[in-house]
This record gives structure tokens, sequence and C-alpha cells, in this order.
């Protein structure tokens, strides 16, 4: 590289950092731009992927998997009984006080499958799947508030500014589709994570490989199309001239403003035929949409999941869901673990259970790995918020449960906890662990794959992370 690029490639990196747009402005520079101005250009896989896709249905708020996988027969057995002493022992909870009571689930288990794997009531379709996934009991997090561990799941730092999971992967081994961004963000739920967009940032990497985020009611991606009465010939005369001016102008000053203006033109006009397309999913059988539960033209987390799927079959690497609001304290019955609980699972169990079925049955799922969990675990004991007499559980970061399938993962059971399912007890899985292991999958050397940032080389799991090899 000479010096002039190398001038203009940091050049071009400190206005991406500096503007922080996260519109559909720079998503065509990797096609648009010479990478060697931008960023390192897509690397070859460190080794034969058995993924080509991820698709993440990220769980904010926290599940609680002492009432949805892990299976803990003392817990009922000494429900009410104060916790031991000695298992909280100088412990700080993000909202008990005094000493906690220990809580049974009010909830049945079954066990599943050929594996065999302990199973709530409130999860009948992921039953159905269950010889399909893998469930890691035994994840931990360092971080007990929404906001951090979110982001700390995403990004394997709590603190924002560093790229995303996704953003990664695209910055990695790009993206097989120029019509559609390679990294897709869909929301539903009660709200948007508490962690906000830094958990689909691209942080210091270009911000080309930031997630986008896509709606599933109304225009997929708000100002793409035409204003009222401009024809699809005009705007295309109209982006011509355009091009003709800036890139007259691009070479005069060598701005690389001027060529992200030109690459958001581009992208835009190409997203106008490619998206709708894409996002109408009126068009699938009608045995499809009983299946998952969707219903056309309504925001759902149902609806997301059919999506997820029409973009991994159209070469999307990365798609990820959050449905927020599984924070289940206790306060109320809105937010307990009885009656939240269970509406949660009424609104997520079937779609997930038919996105896995869905590409098992296209020739998918080899090729795409699902991923399903929340930013840590509940505690084993009744938070019981001033007083309330409904049953919710604390922020626990000590144990908690996701599942995976697909993109050659080996399902069964990984881990376990204590009696009480206070502490892993068995395989403790980090979070840098889960993402080592998802980058593996994709082809990639979790050591290897690095971007110089303040004179030094960074990487997604920083000094930490192993595969997880009962995984794979």
């Amino acid at each position: 590289m000479t010096p002039k690029q190398e001038a203009l490639r940091a050049m071009t990196r400190r206005h991406f950092f500096q503007s922080g747009a996260f519109g559909i402005g720079s998503l065509a520079l990797g096609s648009l731009l010479d990478e060697k101005l931008l960023a390192a250009p897509a690397l070859a896989p460190h080794h034969k992927p058995k993924a080509k896709s991820i698709i993440f249905l990220f769980m904010a708020g926290a599940p609680s998997q002492l009432d949805l996988f892990d299976y803990k027969p003392k817990l009922n057995q000494f429900d009410g009984q104060p916790v031991p002493e000695d298992v909280v022992k100088g412990e700080r909870f993000a909202f008990i006080k005094g000493t906690p009571r220990l809580l049974g689930s009010p909830h049945s288990f079954r066990k599943h499958g050929q594996v065999g794997a302990d199973l709530s009531h409130l999860l009948p379709h992921l039953a159905g799947v269950v010889d399909d996934i893998a469930i890691v009991k035994s994840m931990h997090t360092t971080q007990f508030n929404h906001a951090p561990a979110q982001v700390f799941l995403n990004t394997c730092h709590q603190v924002p500014g560093r790229p995303s999971l996704g953003a990664w992967l695209s910055y990695g081994i790009g993206s097989p589709n120029s019509d559609l961004p390679g990294f897709v963000v869909l929301l539903s739920g009660k709200n948007q994570p508490d962690g906000g967009k830094s958990c689909w940032g691209s942080g210091f990497l270009p911000t080309v490989h930031q997630g986008v985020e896509f709606r599933s009611k109304g225009d997929p991606v708000l100002f793409l199309s035409n204003p009222e009465g401009v024809a699809p010939e005009t705007r295309r005369r109209s982006l011509d001239l355009l091009r003709d001016l800036n890139r007259s102008h691009l070479d005069e000053a060598g701005d690389p403003e001027i060529a992200t203006r030109m690459a958001s033109y581009e992208l835009a006009y190409r997203m106008q035929s490619s998206v709708p397309e894409l996002t109408d999913i009126s068009r699938e059988p009608r045995a499809v949409h009983e299946m998952y539960g969707t219903q056309p033209g309504k925001a759902s987390f149902a609806n997301n999941c059919l999506l997820a799927r029409r973009m991994v079959e159209r070469g999307v690497r990365f798609v990820q869901l959050y449905h927020r609001g599984w924070d289940t304290h206790g306060a109320s019955n809105n937010e307990d673990i009885v009656n939240k609980l269970a509406a949660l699972c009424r609104e997520t169990d079937r779609a997930a259970a038919a996105l896995v079925r869905d590409l098992k049955q296209r020739g998918l799922l080899d090729s795409t790995l699902v991923v399903w969990g929340g930013e840590f675990g509940r505690t084993p004991m009744n938070e019981a918020r001033s007083g309330s007499k409904f049953l919710g559980r604390d922020h626990h970061p000590r144990a908690f449960t996701m599942w995976l399938a697909g993109g050659g993962i080996k399902p069964g059971v990984v881990g376990q906890t204590d009696e009480i399912g206070y502490n892993v007890a068995e395989d403790p899985v980090s979070v840098y662990d889960l993402h080592a292991t998802l980058l593996h999958q994709m082809g990639i050397d979790h050591t290897r794959l690095t971007y110089k940032f303040q004179g030094r080389d960074f990487r997604l799991t920083d000094i930490h992370g192993e595969l997880v090899k009962k995984l794979v």
C-alpha cells in the first residue's frame, strides 16, 4: 500500500467513526471503493466452514433458564427456604435485598427427544425439534445489568464502541449478495434492547460493516422509496448525473465523504427492487404461515423469523432478531415468571422452532447456524421486590442457558449447573468461548481475525476464548 493509499485509508476510517451514521448510507462502500483504501479485503476462510450464515435470536431481558431448560428438583424441594449463606456470601445482586429465599419453578418439566433433554411445558414447539439443537446449560458472563451485558454478549466488551459479531463477520468474510446488506437487524417485542444500537454497531471497523435495521411492518427501510411522482427512470438518470459529478469531485478532492455519498445512492437504488420482494412474506404458502404463526403486515417475532429464513436464502451473512421484554423480576403480574414468562413463550416458541424445522426441510440448516439466548440468567431465589407476592427472579450472570442448531453444531446437552442452578458445575462456557465457536463454524480462527486500531491489533474475543469442542 502506497503512503497516499495508507493516508486515505486512515482518513476514511476516522470519517466513519466520527460520523457514526446508522442508516443505509455507507453500506455499499465495499463494492464501490477500492478496498485497499477502506479496509482489508474479505479474508479467505482460515479453514473449511461448516456454516455460511448465522441467525441469532436474541431474547433481550434475559429468559429464566430455571423455568425453561435447567430443571432443578432441589429448588422445588427447598422452595421458600433461605438460600445457604455460604452460597451467596459476598455476592452482589442487581435488586435482591436481605437474605433471599429459594424459589422452585412453578412450571412443569418433561424429558424430550432421544437426548432426554428437560424442557418446560412452556416450550412445546421447541420440544418437537429438541434432537436438532444443542442446549448449553453452562453459559456464564461478567455482567449483571442489562445494557452492559447485552453489549458484552454482542461485542465481547461491556463498554460501547467495539465491533459486534455481525460486523466482524462482515469485515472478515464479506457477503455474497451485493444488493442486500450483509448484516441485518430485526426488532420485535416491548421496545429496543437496553444496549441500543451498540449491540449491532461496527465500532472501530468501517461503518460499512454495521447492522442495518429492517422493519417487519410498513416500509422495510425508512426513506428507501422514491418520492411521490418520481419514476424509477427519472431516479436512475438523476443518480447517473450525480455519480458523474461526484466522481469528478472525488478525483479532485480525494474526500472519502464523497465516495460515501456515491455508495449510499447506489445501494439505495438497488435495494428499491431487492428489499420489497424480500420482505413480502405474503407470497409464502399458507402452510408456512401456519407453521410459523405469521401474519403478513403485522410486526412480530414470528414475521421476523420467516424474514430471517428468506434473508439467508438470498445470501445475507448475519441476521439478528431482538425480542425485548424477558425481564421477569416479579414486581407485578406483567413481569413475573408465571404470567409474563408464559406470554413471552407463546410469542416466540412456535416461530423459533418453526425456523429450525423450516431450514431443515429446505436443506439450509446444515449451512445456517441458529443461536437462541439472552444476556444472562435469573437467580434461583425469589426477588420479592418491595415485598411483592408475584414470583420473579433477579439478574444472574453466574449461570444461564442458550441453545444452538445447525451449522455443524452437535445436538445434545452441554454443561451442568449445581443442584440449585446457582453456579456452573461442569463444562463452563464463557461469552468469549461462544464467539470463538461461532467464528470457527464460519471458517474463522478467532485468534487470527484482527484489525489494527490505535496502535494495536484487536480481535472480537480480545485475549480470551476457547473453542467449545463438545459443540462441534
